[in-house]
């Protein structure tokens, strides 16, 4: 009970955070909306089998690349934490490393789900009619992406000591997930060695399994149950991988 409270705590504080910072809310949402607008747009005499138009097809990878983006970012804060002398009195505080990894782990996952959240509505803008039980489907995967991809910025920016770094290799590990995720075009017409690469990036079975639940009956890469079991493994392994790195860093 008291490592919850911790968890809780920790977890809180991002929230908040993310909050009051309604610059940051604001202009993380324009990104994927040019993309569903004007890429879409500009793509839409591409026909995608089964699926209404391009705009469509690519929907769920938008959804999934403003969860990437959230969620890497949300690193970030370790940064600042370090800069500003918490970190430092969070690491010496009764407080095991995976409560605190857990905790940040929670919060960025929260800010980096509603955002995604956000953008449900706009659905019917790209001909999409979600479902109550797209909804109930949605949330979860989302939240399972999310955690997972918080604690790779939470691992990437405990090694890094300034903004720069942390920006530089932030685009060096999103874009590659990005767009080997296949967010914009369906891996089935991929040649071989793309697809070898794109099933290396977890991000692909997060995209995928968006697609599935957002359009019922679409044919997903894996058995739908693989692919959730991938998403948990992924955000089990990196907390565990985070925590670790948190222990040897001091």
């Amino acid at each position: 009970m008291s490592e919850l409270k911790k968890i809780h705590g920790i977890w809180h504080r991002e929230v908040i955070r993310f909050w009051r910072e309604k610059s940051r809310i604001i202009s993380s949402l324009i990104t994927p909306i040019l993309w569903l607008l004007i890429f879409g747009t500009g793509m839409r005499v591409i026909e995608m089998p089964g699926i209404q138009n391009y705009q469509s097809f690519i929907f769920p990878g938008i959804v999934g690349m403003t969860l990437l983006f959230t969620s890497v970012w949300s690193g970030v804060s370790v940064i600042w934490d370090r800069e500003f002398g918490f970190l430092k009195e969070i690491l010496v505080a009764p407080v095991s490393r995976s409560s605190l990894v857990i905790g940040k782990a929670l919060g960025g996952g929260t800010s980096a789900l509603l955002q995604g959240f956000i953008l449900l509505p706009l659905s019917p803008l790209v001909g999409i009619q979600l479902t109550p039980c797209s909804f109930l489907l949605l949330v979860p995967l989302m939240i399972l992406i999310s955690v997972g991809l918080v604690s790779i910025g939470l691992m990437i920016a405990s090694f890094m000591e300034s903004m720069e770094g942390f920006n530089l290799i932030m685009s060096l590990v999103v874009m590659p997930m990005f767009f080997l995720s296949g967010a914009l075009f369906p891996l089935t017409s991929s040649p071989d060695w793309l697809k070898m690469l794109s099933y290396i990036d977890p991000l692909t079975y997060g995209v995928d399994a968006l697609r599935w639940a957002t359009f019922s009956g679409a044919n997903p890469l894996l058995p739908a149950y693989i692919e959730i079991l991938i998403l948990v493994a992924f955000a089990v392994a990196m907390i565990s991988l985070c925590s670790y790195t948190f222990s040897i860093k001091k």
